[in-house]
């Protein structure tokens, strides 16, 4: 049995390997090291921690094919799972097959902690062989990943912030009076007093429809969502994992590289595929790209709800706010609405795992956006690192590292957010369904109620690098909020992340 190692955006798996074989009930312990930066556990305040998503593929020695593990499962509580816990280490999962196996595990510190890097040596965690069909006789190789990220805790929450935002959601008839979700019931969407309610436009914000029903995840429930846009490192080893003819299905054959804007990712062969650029979010993803990538992590897409709730929590909502609060927004003046182009970000080691910026960080707001993004430093317009505002020397909070309330990162600017919309018959079908680490023949995901090739259902949130009216990038902007026109199209703006739902 042999082993392979992952480095991921600040996290690190390392040391793996299989131990305790048990041959009658055919299970085999893998076993390995994780670590990360800037973790966090809080009971005051937003109440939350972060935590790194593992799930294991193994593939059978002579064949191509990687296979998603099936983990043991009896009560999600990790020990009682059978699974290792080193100190200060807590382990939760789901019943994810519905017969006792989960596809992975969340992992997070057991006490309050202050910011900081976190270790966990010596993580062991029970791979049911037998269940995924593997024989004792079979010699196996072994993927552990992990993924950062955040939890959102249950709780009520508002939608739309009251300001001048393009078809945001209020409490009808009141345009400045949010709208506020306290449970997870079916929510009315009409033209009548004190209903949810949005001026909209089908192409583009949706068909004002409702109601959004019960099965739809809005928000108030618990949820892990990623802590940073998917990564170029995350995705390379996305499709380093899959086969020849999903490969094709996910890039063709051209390497994403050639399509400039700072993506790295080149190679068209499977195990050739390099992140040349590993630190940087991936853009050019496409709905059907982003959604294989989280059906084969075991995650989920975000819906827009619950993107507000990610980017706002609990708090009070703040007119025109962006992910981190407020209404200010580096070289923007939300008083006088002006923008300004003078004082684009300067960066100092360019495409390094520590990319930073150079000059001009502000304490005002920062964001990726038309007004920063720093063309005379980079080849080409772009991305930034993923965390790069959290990294300077002069973050002084949630403002200055444009963070959201949960301390979720890049919600408002930098790669767009694709998330699935109310505002149509197919978004408002999703329940919410997590993935199974399963592709399908031509590297499609395979869960049935995703949004899939309608070309409906599917919105984009918070902005990007290219972004040039700054409200693109506020919280409660629905302005492509079930933009329908593109979302098969790869684009430089476009990226995305995953959410789970909380064991």
């Amino acid at each position: 049995m042999a082993a392979n190692v992952l480095l991921a955006n600040n996290i690190l798996v390392h040391n793996i390997s299989l131990t305790g074989n048990n041959a009658t009930s055919q299970y085999v312990m893998v076993k390995f090291d994780l670590s990360w930066d800037n973790s966090w556990r809080v009971s005051g305040g937003p109440a939350n921690w972060d935590a790194a998503w593992v799930f294991i593929k193994y593939r059978i020695k002579g064949q191509r094919t990687w296979n998603h593990a099936t983990l043991h499962y009896t009560d999600g509580s990790g020990s009682g799972d059978g699974h290792i816990l080193p100190a200060g280490a807590a382990i939760s999962s789901s019943n994810d097959n519905g017969v006792g196996g989960a596809y992975g595990v969340l992992v997070y510190h057991n006490s309050a902690l202050s910011q900081g890097t976190v270790s966990y040596p010596g993580t062991e965690l029970r791979w049911d062989y037998g269940v995924n069909g593997v024989s004792n006789a079979d010699s196996v190789d072994i993927r552990v990943n992990a993924v950062e990220m955040v939890y959102v805790p249950q709780a009520s929450f508002s939608v739309g912030s009251g300001g001048a935002e393009t078809d945001a959601f209020f409490t009808y008839p009141d345009t400045t009076q949010p709208y506020t979700i306290s449970s997870e019931n079916a929510i009315p969407v009409a033209a009548v007093n004190g209903q949810l309610f949005y001026h909209h436009n089908s192409s583009t914000s949706g068909d004002g429809i409702g109601p959004i029903p019960a099965a739809f995840p809005k928000g108030y429930k618990a949820f892990y969502c990623m802590k940073y846009e998917i990564t170029e490192d995350q995705y390379a080893a996305f499709l380093n994992s899959i086969d020849s003819a999903q490969l094709r299905g996910r890039i063709g054959t051209v390497p994403l590289s050639t399509l400039g804007s700072r993506n790295g990712i080149g190679g068209t062969t499977v195990g050739n595929i390099a992140a040349l650029n590993p630190y940087l979010p991936c853009n050019f993803l496409n709905w059907v790209s982003l959604t294989a990538y989280l059906d084969w992590s075991a995650l989920r897409p975000m819906t827009e709800l619950e993107y507000e709730k990610a980017c706002r929590g609990t708090a009070l909502p703040f007119r025109n706010e962006f992910a981190w609060g407020s209404d200010g927004l580096v070289n923007y003046d939300p008083v006088t609405k002006v923008v300004t182009t003078g004082n684009l970000y300067t960066l100092s080691n360019p495409l390094a795992k520590d990319e930073g910026i150079a000059a001009n960080y502000s304490s005002f707001g920062n964001a990726v956006w038309y007004a920063t993004e720093p063309y005379s430093s980079i080849p080409a317009p772009g991305p930034l690192r993923a965390g790069i505002f959290a990294g300077n020397a002069g973050n002084s909070g949630r403002v200055t590292a444009g963070a959201s309330f949960y301390g979720i990162m890049e919600m408002s600017g930098n790669l767009t957010e694709q998330v699935v919309t109310v505002g149509a018959p197919d978004g408002r079908a999703f329940t919410g369904q997590n993935g199974d680490g399963i592709l399908r023949v031509g590297g499609d995901p395979n869960v049935p109620d995703w949004p899939y090739f309608t070309g409906t259902g599917l919105g984009l949130r918070g902005g990007s690098f290219g972004s040039v009216i700054p409200v693109n990038l506020t919280v409660s902007d629905r302005s492509t909020a079930a933009d329908h026109s593109d979302f098969f199209l790869t684009s430089p703006y476009v990226g995305g992340r995953g959410v789970r739902t909380a064991p």
